[in-house]
């Protein structure tokens, strides 16, 4: 920076030689301002010529824009302010509009119409250029793909969000991107909507949100940074918004939200019919739908085996599940004004067969599978985890949507996010925060579920009351029974004599799970030792599958 000392003696400013970019736009605003224009541009030739060099500008066009730097930390800059600044009149700046539009068009300055006013900024990337002393590139905002044009549609709300731009600026930036992309079908069919600029900078907002953050259940409050200018609020209110009477309703673009089969005018999202004919470009959402999804048919059929209670239960669901029953059911909820979604919980112990349950009553059903791991969810970065959480339910939307057969989101282990909330203390409070976020987003997602969830968990114990009431089936799955414990391991080791079954089934409380794991072992021995194991190599396999837990042995072995 510029270094000014004052002489006690005669007050006369002595300078320090000028080494940068910042320290010439310094020298040149200090000495317009107190002399003028025409003399700065004899006296600064030097500084002038150092800034127009660096920037490829002339040497008005450098005056003018290190004035318009002087002024930056604005988001609206008017020429009466650079007429201020230079200390002349506004008629005076007036005669250099044309060096005004070479800064414009080179993007060293943005030009904007804000209600009949002509108001400039100067945007972020270009102040950082001339702090790091770059020379200035503009950035190409041509020949975009669909996904790049979407990020810069991204960031022109970022931008506006961080105060950077003003509401007539964002709108002005946004029809530029639209007007140098028209190769895209979307910025071609979205200019035939004809929309006025605040109408186009609240749903390309929409847009936004759905293409880049999988967010379609948009609430005012995830709108409040364009929502933020008291004109604007005001005419927007008037329009009847509320009631969805605006034209963005009427004409098909958006719609409301549903909560307990009602409409929920506080959250709304694009229709069906703006995704299927605004942007068919988004190719990625569809294959990433079918990428999660596990094929009904590549699932083994496998026989379980239940207590009597359980039996019965999922029994019942697999009998719901079925295509013709299902559309009957839906038909049946829609007349009455019902909510549509299936949440379903499976409880119980390790091993006790609820993740394979699953898996069944989609094979069964010939229903789809889309499978989260919801440790996978969980994120280290602040507002990741809840960004993967909306992902996974927008991803399961789509798939509903183009899906003949609707699949079934199976959430595996769900005791991390349906425990009680946490009350957050000073030691993990952006921990407790962030997962209390992620049970908010779960519990408005299951809310407005058009479809079937079957969450899986070993705790119920410990369930947040607001999960479990969302739960339409609750299935608790009980270690089997003697009875079912023979038939599982008769079923996995048919080669044992009913003797030995009987003994083992009496002897050992073991789960389904566990049996399984014995079974692997014996099916290794025979590999590797030619024959079955002894009695006593299966009760002391069956003992170690018991250590660790608290499951007893039975009877006197």
């Amino acid at each position: 920076m510029i270094r000014i000392s004052f002489n006690n003696f005669n007050n006369e400013r002595t300078k320090i030689k000028p080494v940068c970019l910042l320290d010439h736009i310094e020298v040149v605003v200090d000495y317009s301002q107190r002399n003028g224009i025409d003399k700065c541009l004899v006296k600064e030739k030097k500084s002038l010529n150092y800034i127009a060099k660096k920037l490829d500008i002339t040497p008005i066009q450098a005056l003018l824009f290190s004035h318009f730097i002087e002024k930056s930390n604005e988001i609206q800059i008017l020429l009466s302010e650079i007429a201020t600044s230079l200390n002349c009149s506004t008629a005076r700046i007036i005669k250099y509009m044309n060096e005004c539009e070479v800064l414009a068009q080179k993007k060293l300055i943005r030009c904007s119409n804000d209600a009949g006013v002509v108001v400039f900024r100067v945007p972020e990337d270009v102040r950082n250029s001339i702090r790091k002393e770059d020379r200035f590139v503009p950035e190409n905002l041509e020949n975009l793909n669909i996904n790049q044009f979407f990020m810069k549609i991204k960031r022109l709300y970022r931008e506006k969000e961080i105060h950077e731009l003003s509401h007539a600026s964002l709108a002005a930036d946004i029809k530029e991107l639209i007007n140098l992309n028209t190769h895209l079908y979307f910025c071609q069919k979205i200019k035939t909507y004809n929309l006025c600029d605040d109408d186009l900078v609240f749903f390309m907002c929409i847009c936004h949100l759905w293409v880049n953050n999988h967010d379609d259940h948009v609430c005012f409050a995830a709108l409040d940074f364009i929502l933020d200018e008291e004109d604007w609020v005001n005419q927007f209110t008037a329009t009847d918004f509320h009631e969805g009477t605006h034209s963005l309703f009427e004409m098909g673009y958006i719609e409301f939200s549903n909560s307990k089969g009602f409409v929920d005018n506080e959250s709304f999202h694009l229709t069906n019919k703006v995704k299927k004919e605004l942007l068919p470009e988004i190719k990625g959402r569809e294959l990433n739908y079918k990428r999660e999804l596990k094929g009904y048919d590549t699932i083994q059929a496998k026989e379980l085996f239940y207590n009597e209670k359980e039996a019965r239960s999922i029994q019942t669901l697999t009998n719901l599940l079925g295509d013709k029953s299902y559309k009957k059911i839906l038909e049946r909820l829609e007349q009455k004004g019902m909510r549509k979604g299936f949440a379903c919980l499976f409880s119980g112990a390790p091993g006790t067969g609820k993740t394979e349950t699953a898996y069944q009553v989609a094979k069964q059903t010939g229903r789809d599978i889309m499978l989260i791991d919801i440790a996978e969810t969980k994120s280290m970065w602040y507002g990741e985890s809840e960004k993967k959480i909306k992902e996974i339910f927008s991803t399961y939307r789509t798939a509903v949507e183009r899906s003949e057969v609707t699949p079934i989101l199976l959430f595996n282990e769900a005791d991390g996010v349906i425990s009680k909330r946490k009350i957050s203390n000073s030691a993990n409070a952006s921990i407790d925060e962030t997962e209390n976020r992620i049970q908010n987003i779960i519990l408005q997602e299951i809310e407005n579920l058009e479809g079937i969830l079957i969450a899986t968990t070993n705790l119920t114990a410990n369930m947040d009351k607001a999960f479990e009431r969302r739960f339409l089936y609750k299935i608790e799955f009980e270690k089997p029974c003697l009875k079912a414990r023979k038939s599982i391991w008769h079923s996995m080791m048919q080669e044992f004599d009913d003797a030995t079954v009987e003994e083992l089934a009496t002897s050992f409380d073991l789960t389904g799970g566990q049996i399984e794991n014995i079974a692997r072992k014996v099916a290794v021995d025979s590999v590797l030792y030619g024959k079955d194991p002894s009695m006593d190599t299966l009760q002391n396999y069956c003992k170690e599958e018991l250590a660790g837990t608290n499951r007893k042995v039975l009877g006197f072995v």
